[in-house]
């Protein structure tokens, strides 16, 4: 690897590209962006996400720094994620990432039909 790539030895796209390695971790943020919300709104609006993967996935954003997990003391159990300012610093990453798709949808409508 290129050593101007390098910082400290380290990649800084391989490092984000390490704490955003999942499809479902890049929606899970993409949904916190809107709003804070609850553990069952994510699972509905991640589509196709499975219990186990939105937990781990969840950990793991939770390990990074990047989400707040609030636990509200009540019955039952009412817990909030949201993003820190860490991982609101993500923002303008995520909606390049938006906007490249819509454009690439409108040159290449077929392509995601074909998949």
């Amino acid at each position: 690897m290129p050593k101007r790539l390098l910082q400290n030895g380290i990649c800084p796209v391989a490092t984000t590209i390490s704490l955003l390695n999942s499809q479902w971790k890049i929606l899970i943020m993409k949904e916190l962006l809107k709003k804070t919300e609850r553990y069952s709104e994510l699972e509905k609006n991640v589509a196709g996400i499975s219990q186990k993967m939105l937990t781990q996935s969840f950990h793991e954003l939770e390990n990074y720094g990047l989400i707040h997990r609030e636990v509200f003391p009540e019955v039952p159990a009412h817990v909030e994620y949201s993003l820190t300012e860490l991982g609101n610093s993500m923002r303008p990453i995520l909606q390049s990432i938006h906007n490249w798709g819509v454009q690439y949808l409108k040159k290449h409508p077929q392509k995601v039909t074909e998949s």
